[in-house]
This record gives structure tokens, C-alpha cells and sequence, in this order.
């Protein structure tokens, strides 16, 4: 049902379909295991693991960056796929992570692709780095929808590609937060895999000082409660926006009693930690229910009212100030996480798209597509038919802004899922200790002091120092 009224809507607008036909991943093989990392950092781990929920997190090998996993990714997406350079119009990196203030990385990832299929094979295709913090990859998702739903493409694909490397300071408390990887989307008009509901995405932007990084330092300053909370809140804006056009457009028709999230099958979230995902999820269900009968019978299983800030119309930092509103929403949270209803909503939306954020840990802008990816395979492992099924996304980036949006699975969609296997697609992985992760951190090892050997795939070899060639990078793709 869900799939034919978008297909109606879609002919009615006059627009073309858009949407992802496949999605790749590419995940660095060294990993710092959260149980050592917490041990040596004076944590519990049991405490750790439950409260962020990350087992493992992806570390770079001193021979690799954003740019060249970012290619790695692309790579994989066009082998699979037998997709050759002129097949594609359009090739976009988002990333907060960037190389250079002035030239863009998917600069750097044509390079290394023209190193494979050719000199100025890539020639005729343009192409952006974006930046908006974590929401940056769902802004050039939307940008590269609407090239092809307006008839731009001209029958091309387009390649959105999400990398980071998430780095704190030694010591901080962002340290148990970090990841690193890339996730590759090909885009067209005939998907396989998604196609985007058209006229629902919504956005809400603020000028935020939550988490931000000046020129010339590596890692954020982040205020990280402030942050949290923010997150949520603008999330929140966006689905109240997204709620009103879907609403009007149809797509969505809710009856008495009714939210919008009944009529979202999956929700994918931003995910700078995996246990953030349910947070947010929490905050918009508190949100969408207390409003409808079913919140009544909620709250007499709970045993508890539902607290309320003294200055319910205050700042955040009030919020936060108000340590008796704290302590008690902490209390009320944990009461309604274990609810029934919570816990089915939880198990059938979200829960699916966290595991492979517990296995790889903050991706930053890729976080969002690898909890889709994540979704899409251990759903259909567990044998539920995908086909049809709605996917809304709350996107957040620091600074700040949120996005929501959401698409329908098409029936193609099988031939890509049943090849998915993470564990076999990320490879074999080679756990690193304490002392190497520091030196790697605090890069004080060259690119060719690298731990690991790569093998098809592109890697770094070499940074400019020299006053004419200062900051250039060359890169190379091992057999």
C-alpha cells in the first residue's frame, strides 16, 4: 500500500523517481577494543558498554585518510555495480574531516579513481566537498535527488560518498566516541534499493556552538550534554516540518489516536555512539505520544508523572541548570524504556541499526548510512519482507542543523540486501594496542610506518613538506 501511494504521488507531482540503487561500505582493519580502551583509561567496561554502547571502534592506519577511504568506497560501488566513469554525473564527498580550506576532497577522489579506469576518465563530472557537520552527507543526498528528479541527469547516475575519522583528545571524555569509515550511495532514477518520498524533507538550523573545531586544530571542542540535547530538540523541529508536508501531501493520512512514527517502519538516526540512537528515539516518542490516549495508560504503568523543567520555556542551559528536572527525567526515561510499548517500538524501528555502529563506533557523517546498511541486513536476516516499508531518517550536524526525510523500499531491493554481510565486507581486523593507537593518534608515525599492507585499494604514501609542495598528498592504488 505504502508503495503505490508514492508511486501515485510521485506521477501526480510530475517528478521523476530518485533514490539509492546500492550502498558500499569501506572500514579501516585496525580497531581499538572498547574493554582495553576503557581499562586503561580507569573505566568500567561493563559501565562503558552500557551506557554508549561501542564494543569496537575503527582506527586509521597511518597510511590512510578520509579521502582515500572515501575512494575505496566509490571503488567498490562502481566493481559491483559495473559502473564506468561516463555512467556517472555527478560525485559528492561529505565530510567534516577535510584536507584542505580550499580544495575539495572529491577532487582527491577522482584522482585516485582516474589512477584505475584512466586519465581524465572522470573529466565531465562535477561534484562538491560539503560541509555541515554530521548532517552534511543527508544535504548532498537531498542536492543529487533533486539533479535527478528535475531530468538533469540525463540518464547518469550520481555517487554520494560519506567519510570521516572521528578523533578526540586523549583523555577527554569524546575519546570513548571515535570511529572511522566511508559509505558509498549510487543515486538514479530506477532504484534498486530506496526510493525518497518527494516533498517531505525538512530541515531546522541554528547558529550553535555545541560542537565545533577551529582552523588548525584536529579535534572538537564539544559540550557534549548541551550537544545531546540540542540534537534532539532539532530532530524534533524537523519531524514536526516533515509531520505538516507529508500530511499535505498525502503521503502519510493519520487517524484518531494516530502519530507519525506509526507510519514510519524503521527509524535511522544520527549515531555519534550507538546508545545515542535510542536517546533520540526516546525523545520522540515522549514527544509524539503524550498527546494521544495511549500515553494514559502509559503513565499509570510507569507509576510516575511525567516531570516538567521549572522554566519549561527556557534555554537548554537552564534546562540542564534544573539538577531536581534532571534527576527526575533521568528516573522517568528509564521507567519508559522499559515499558512494553516502548520496547516494541524500539526492537521494531530502531534496534536493527545499531549494531554496526557498536562494531565500528562514530562514523560522523557516514554514522546515518551505516545505521541504514546496518538495518537493511539484520532485518532481512531475520526474515522480515523489507519491500514497501516506509524509512524515515533524522539526520543531525553540530552547529546546527537537522534533517528529516524518508523513503519506501522498492521490490528490487532483495538482489542487493542478500549479498549484504558486514563482518565479511568490513574483512579481517587487527586489534592494536594502547600504545600503537596513541602514536597514531597523536601522528607521530609517517604515512609509510603504516601497521598494515594494503590490497586493492588506495592508500596514502606521501605528504609535501617542501614550501612549494606543502600539504600536497599522493596516493597509490596497491595490487
Amino acid at each position: 500500500m505504502i508503495l503505490k501511494i508514492l508511486i501515485s504521488t510521485i506521477a501526480k507531482l510530475k517528478l521523476l523517481a530518485a533514490g539509492i540503487d546500492d550502498i558500499a561500505i569501506y572500514i579501516p582493519k585496525l580497531f581499538v577494543d572498547a574493554r582495553d580502551f576503557a581499562k586503561a583509561r580507569g573505566m568500567d567496561p561493563d559501565k562503558l558498554q552500557r551506557g554508549l554502547g561501542v564494543s569496537k571502534m575503527a582506527i586509521v592506519d597511518t597510511n590512510q585518510d578520509p579521502a582515500c577511504m572515501a575512494a575505496n568506497a566509490c571503488l567498490r560501488i562502481m566493481e559491483r555495480n559495473k559502473i564506468a566513469p561516463k555512467d556517472v554525473g555527478r560525485l559528492y564527498v561529505a565530510t567534516e574531516s577535510s584536507l584542505d580550506e580550499s580544495k575539495a576532497m572529491n577532487s582527491y577522489v577522482i584522482g585516485m579513481l582516474e589512477q584505475v579506469y584512466g586519465n581524465d576518465s572522470f573529466g565531465h563530472c562535477g561534484g562538491i566537498e560539503c560541509k555541515f557537520a554530521c548532517v552534511s552527507g543527508s544535504y548532498a543526498l537531498y542536492d543529487n535527488t533533486n539533479w535527478i528528479r528535475a531530468g538533469e541527469a540525463e540518464g547518469k547516475s550520481a555517487i554520494v560518498v560519506v567519510s570521516d575519522i572521528a578523533k578526540y583528545d586523549l583523555g577527554s571524555s569524546g575519546e570513548y566516541t571515535q570511529g572511522a569509515g566511508a559509505v558509498a550511495m549510487l543515486l538514479n532514477d530506477n532504484p534498486r534499493l530506496m526510493t525518497f518520498d518527494p516533498k517531505v524533507t525538512s530541515t531546522s538550523i541554528k547558529n550553535e556552538y555545541d560542537f565545533y573545531r577551529p582552523f588548525g586544530k584536529e579535534t572538537p571542542i564539544v559540550n557534549g550534554q548541551y550537544s545531546n540535547l540540542l540534537y534532539m530538540i532539532q530532530v524534533k523541529k524537523a519531524l514536526m516540518a516533515y509531520k505538516d508536508k507529508a500530511l499535505s501531501t498525502g503521503i502519510i493520512k493519520l487517524k484518531e489516536g494516530e502519530t507519525i512514527l506509526d507510519y514510519i517502519d524503521f527509524v535511522n538516526m544520527h549515531l555519534p555512539y550507538s546508545n545515542m540512537g535510542k536517546k533520540a528515539l526516546t525523545y520522540l516518542l515522549r514527544h509524539e505520544w503524550r498527546s494521544l490516549p495511549r500515553w494514559k495508560g502509559i503513565i499509570e504503568k510507569m507509576g510516575m508523572q511525567e516531570p516538567v523543567p521549572k522554566d519549561p520555556r527556557g534555554t537548554i542551559e537552564s534546562i540542564l541548570a534544573d539538577e531536581e528536572f534532571m534527576q527526575k527525567d533521568h528516573e522517568f526515561t528509564k521507567r519508559f524504556t522499559m515499558t512494553d510499548e516502548f520496547q516494541e517500538a524500539y526492537d521494531s524501528k530502531l534496534s536493527s541499526s545499531l549494531i554496526a555502529s557498536s562494531m565500528v563506533g562514530n562514523l560522523y557523517t557516514a554514522s546515518l548510512y551505516m545505521g541504514f546498511r546496518s538495518c537493511m541486513e539484520f532485518e532481512f536476516q531475520k526474515g522480515v519482507d523489507l519491500e514497501g516499508k516506509r524509512f524515515g531518517f533524522g539526520s543531525y550536524g553540530s552547529g546546527s542543523s537537522a534533517m528529516v526525510f524518508s523513503g519506501v523500499i522498492m521490490p528490487a531491493y532483495k538482489e542487493i540486501v542478500k549479498n549484504m554481510n558486514l563482518e565479511a565486507e568490513i574483512g579481517d581486523r587487527r586489534k592494536v594496542s594502547l600504545e600503537e593507537y596513541e602514536q597514531i593518534h597523536e601522528s607521530k608515525l609517517s604515512p609509510t610506518q603504516n601497521i598494515l599492507e594494503g590490497k586493492k585499494e588506495f592508500v596514502l604514501v606521501g605528504v609535501g613538506s617542501s614550501p612549494e609542495l606543502r600539504g600536497q598528498r599522493k596516493y597509490v592504488f596497491k595490487e
